[in-house]
């Protein structure tokens, strides 16, 4: 037999840490098809959109002999027992005018089905017992559940992607937008069965019913008397709106939707064209003679659709279920979060629900497949782990210690190494009336106090300060500020203080552009608000990232409780990819640096297109071990690799693209774990830090394991997703699960545990500075603006690099 998995084989579970209950968001399958499945083909022509072929399937239907088929909604069709007419079947589907697509007429539609192979689904109850390897029979078994599963939601709930959205418990966005709860499904292969996976996610869709009532809230009205007038700034934002929304009319008894293509310049009782008599009437008019309406709003624009049919707002209604695809704006985006931010008891509850709302039990289709779901979330082990050992400098009060939930205090500690800071001025962003130079100087204080009560050595306590204008000019003014650094220490300048006078992306892009890439300075961005109300916490927190920015170290992890690292050189790696633009993306890989895995450096590169894989990883490692033996003096003889930003699709692609000894990092999926226990929770409901879980729900045979590091703090913590790819070194489960925890509490610019292994987290930041490393001031976020095509990136001083300037 050949091997059973590609990847790493899990070496078995660990048995560290506390043993705990929790309910997961898994819900059993208890019986799914054991003989055969038949797989077609199927052609539908015209070739029309998912949604319009579930339609024309399901007209079809009634001919396949009774026989329940699920559809895919493109190409593909799965069946418990074989159809009748054998191979190959073709038939012709007429479909009614209210089921077509917007403003047709009535459409023929052809159809062909043919047969193309058999599924062997006994084949995945082998694999699940370890009886044989995964192949592209099991894959394409799994394939045919989902769609299983997706098929009557696909018919009869809102879809977007592959979530499902009900208007139940919908919330206004305000301006026209509302959100929906969703739901998300997926079948998942764990030791010994199938599970479902369900979990919730929320989307925006435009409000439905009165186009009238609509446009009152798009601009925040009371009364549709107040659009007598229309200024052309809001018949833009109007029709910009509601261009490609879907609409039926209420004056006539017709089931038809049409697709608004813009509005009118001119209001309906001005709006002319010639009606069927060749006489020029307008719209208000021809609708009083053809159907005896009277508008009530003649003065409003009307809408066109079919680029010549015109039609009165007030006659409109918006088709109910339409996504809402435009960007929100930020009160809409708060808003979102808070309808999503549910504590993990009712998000648990909703999702329960899910299963009544997906319907399992009532469902014709998984009945003929002879499949059955649990309606109970699934209760499984868990282990908590304990925490670390933080030590901190020698004369600290307290200096090592074991945190406790996650989090500690740094008060009466100092930084385990600091770092001296000589050379140094502060531009202020802004007037010298806004900004006076006592109040700077007062914060400059507080802050060397704070820094000094932390550790680091600050022999010149008053640098020069310049203040600086906000608007343009960015990189001239930095010059002359990193000149006069460098003049009044004599000395070349380590660090630019930065005043800002408000939490604008533009102007803190540009600081990070020259200050990265021109100059060759750290810099550390301060905002105003701040400077006046500065608090010891606050000016500690700043300490954090100025001391690792020039090279210090805030604290570490016993040596005794990282013997993985400790017995042999190790490095550590964390690697990420984003795409800023739309043919660029930039690739980072972070590495550490020192035996404590305190300090890293880091390794960019830009890419060509919308690509995942790291294309010059080679020379990007490369990089990084010629600086690790620079400042150990050693070459690693161990390398543990942290990869984030794949799903397990493309686990394959990585491990023959990229390195031989990876571990795979997802925060993007869909498990989540609820304490059974108040005990075992934090204050917030959720897992306590150091839950793992690395059985029942994992992966049946490979190298995986699902870890809750970080405290709460508000809504439903989702664990983080380890999986290893390879594995050269012979880990067992509880040391590399105790590495990763451990590790996570060393992120330094905070006292608290993360979420997410820190080289990965730090790969996160230095894909984020450097998307600001192409714009400058003229930054504008490529993620969301609209028509953002590739851009030039600077790359940054190759000094900075070797030290943590991201932070």
């Amino acid at each position: 037999m050949s091997s059973i998995t590609e990847f790493a084989k899990h070496p078995g579970p660990g048995r560290l840490g506390r043993l705990i209950k929790v309910r997961t968001n898994y819900f059993e399958i208890t019986a799914f098809p054991s003989s055969k499945i038949c797989h077609y083909d199927i052609i539908v022509t015209p070739e029309v959109p998912p949604a319009l072929n579930r339609k024309v399937f399901r007209e079809t239907e009634n001919s396949l002999f009774g026989i329940r088929a699920v559809y895919d909604g493109r190409r593909n069709i799965y069946s418990a027992s074989p159809f009748p007419f054998g191979d190959s079947y073709t038939s012709e589907v007429t479909m009614p005018d209210n089921m077509n697509n917007v403003g047709r007429s009535p459409r023929i539609f052809k159809i062909k089905i043919r047969k193309i192979a058999e599924i062997d689904m006994e084949e995945i109850n082998r694999f699940l017992n370890g009886r044989g390897s995964i192949s592209p029979n099991i894959l394409a078994g799994i394939m045919a559940l989902n769609i299983l599963i997706h098929h009557k939601p696909s018919m009869e709930i809102t879809k977007v992607g592959r979530n499902f959205y009900t208007n139940q418990g919908s919330r206004s966005l305000n301006e026209g937008v509302e959100v929906w709860q969703g739901y998300f499904q997926s079948i998942r292969l764990t030791p010994m069965k199938l599970m479902i996976n369900i979990d919730l996610h929320a989307t925006a869709f435009y409000e439905s019913g009165s186009l009238i009532q609509i446009l009152l809230r798009v601009f925040n009205k009371r009364s549709i008397e107040d659009f007598r007038i229309i200024s052309d700034r809001d018949h833009q934002k109007l029709e910009k709106f509601l261009r490609n929304l879907k609409i039926y009319v209420t004056h006539e008894n017709l089931n038809r939707r049409f697709r608004i293509s813009k509005l009118t310049n001119t209001p309906a009782s001005n709006t002319t064209f010639d009606d069927d008599d060749s006489n020029q009437t307008d719209v208000a008019s021809y609708f009083q003679r053809i159907y005896n309406v009277q508008l009530q709003y003649p003065f409003l624009p009307c809408i066109v659709v079919r680029k010549t049919t015109y039609l009165p707002m007030e006659i409109c209604n918006v088709v109910e279920g339409q996504h809402y695809i435009r960007k929100l704006n930020e009160r809409q985006t708060a808003d979102m979060i808070k309808y999503t931010c549910r504590p993990p008891q009712s998000r648990a509850n909703i999702i329960s629900q899910g299963t009544q709302i997906l319907n399992y039990r009532q469902n014709e289709y998984m009945q003929q497949f002879g499949f059955r779901v649990s309606n109970e979330m699934d209760i499984i082990q868990a282990r908590v782990l304990p925490p670390p050992t933080l030590h901190y400098h020698p004369s600290s009060r307290n200096s090592a210690f074991t945190p406790r939930n996650g989090s500690w205090n740094s008060r009466n500690k100092k930084v385990a190494t600091g770092a001296t800071l000589d050379s140094w001025a502060c531009a202020v962003f802004g007037t010298v009336r806004d900004y006076p130079i006592g109040a700077v100087q007062k914060f400059i204080r507080e802050l060397v106090t704070t820094c000094q009560d932390t550790g680091m050595n600050i022999p010149n306590k008053n640098p020069p300060i310049q203040h600086c204008n906000p608007q343009g000019g960015i990189e001239n003014s930095l010059r002359q500020v990193w000149v006069r650094a460098g003049n009044s220490a004599k000395s070349k300048p380590q660090l630019i203080l930065c005043i800002l006078p408000n939490t604008g992306v533009p102007l803190y892009a540009e600081i990070k552009r020259v200050s990265d890439t021109v100059i060759g300075v750290a810099s550390q961005c301060i905002q105003g608000s701040h400077m006046f109300s500065a608090i010891k916490q606050y000016c500690a927190n700043v300490c954090l990232k100025i001391n690792v920015k020039l090279g210090g170290i805030n604290s570490f992890i016993d040596p005794s409780q990282m013997p993985l690292i400790t017995q042999i050189p190790t490095i550590i790696m964390g690697a990420s990819v984003t795409h800023p633009a739309q043919n660029t993306s930039i690739a980072a890989v972070t590495a550490s640096v020192d035996a404590k895995a305190s300090r890293y450096v880091a390794a960019i590169r830009v890419q060509t297109g919308k690509v995942e894989i790291i294309c010059d990883l080679a020379e990007m490692v490369k990089e990084l071990l010629k600086t690790f033996y620079q400042t150990c003096g050693r070459k690693p003889e161990r390398i543990l690799f942290y990869r984030s930003g794949f799903s397990e699709c493309q686990f394959s692609i990585i491990l023959e693209n990229e390195i031989k000894a990876i571990k795979v990092v997802q925060k993007r999926h869909h498990t989540l774990f609820f304490p059974t226990d108040k005990k075992d929770s934090d204050r917030t409901g959720n897992c306590l830090p150091g839950t793992v879980v690395d059985a029942t729900v994992v992966h049946p045979f490979e190298f995986n394991f699902y870890l809750k590091s970080h405290l709460s703090i508000q809504g439903t913590s989702h664990p983080t997703h380890y999986h290893v790819l390879l594995d050269e070194n012979g880990f067992n489960a509880d040391s590399l699960q105790t590495l990763t925890y451990n590790l996570c509490y060393t992120f330094a610019r905070c006292t608290r545990a993360v979420s997410i292994v820190p080289p990965v987290y730090y790969a996160y930041l230095v894909c984020a500075r450097a998307k600001f490393h192409s714009s400058g001031e003229n930054w504008s976020d490529p993620d969301t603006s609209e028509g953002a095509g590739s851009a030039s990136y600077a790359a940054v001083k190759i000094d900075l690099l070797k030290v943590m300037y991201f932070m």
